[in-house]
């Protein structure tokens, strides 16, 4: 395999490795797979991350900032149905960025992308007396539906996923105000 130099080697590195996460999960992904995915030297990656955990945190990063995206201008139903969307789109994301691999307090970049996803579901619900509960509440709710969909235990079927999702979600009452 011939190598050559990247004008932005991080980024090659990390869609070929996401990719690779997608399709392989986290146990194939190795800094000599995302350099051979980018066409660069094994060493090449060690440029920009120190080892193997320091390239899955900042894929874990990115899935944050993709979960972000997702979740912008969404409120109640919407947003939780746009936070199992992710989920399902991005299976193997999703676990690494939630599936206690990663010491989170180690990188800060990745602590820093997961509190702004946390904020903005915190932010959606500020009208609320306690919007900090109500975020963990609503995390929790639909982090579990996007995880047991995952795991098989709902239907698989695309069409009835979607209908799923939209029934459960809309069996709970996102916005409550205090009596």
């Amino acid at each position: 395999m011939s190598t050559y130099h990247h004008g932005d080697l991080r980024t090659a590195l990390l869609q070929g490795a996401g990719k690779a996460l997608e399709k392989q999960g986290v146990a194939a992904l190795s800094m000599r797979a995302a350099a051979r995915r980018a066409g660069v030297s094994h060493n090449a990656p060690y440029r920009h991350f120190t080892d193997r955990e320091g390239l899955l945190a900042a894929l874990a990063a990115e899935g944050f900032g993709m979960l972000g995206e997702a979740l912008r201008g969404k409120e109640g139903r919407a947003l939780g149905e746009a936070y199992v969307r992710f989920a399902l789109g991005n299976p193997q994301r999703f676990r690494l960025m939630f599936g206690g691999v990663l010491p989170i307090a180690r990188y800060p970049q990745l602590r820093e992308s997961a509190g702004r996803a946390h904020q903005a579901l915190v932010a959606s619900l500020k009208e609320l007396p306690d919007p900090q509960t109500a975020a963990a509440a609503a995390w929790s709710l639909v982090h579990g539906l996007a995880q047991l969909l995952l795991d098989g235990h709902f239907p698989s079927h695309a069409a009835q996923r979607e209908a799923f999702v939209a029934r459960v979600l809309g069996a709970v009452r996102f916005t409550q105000r205090a009596a």
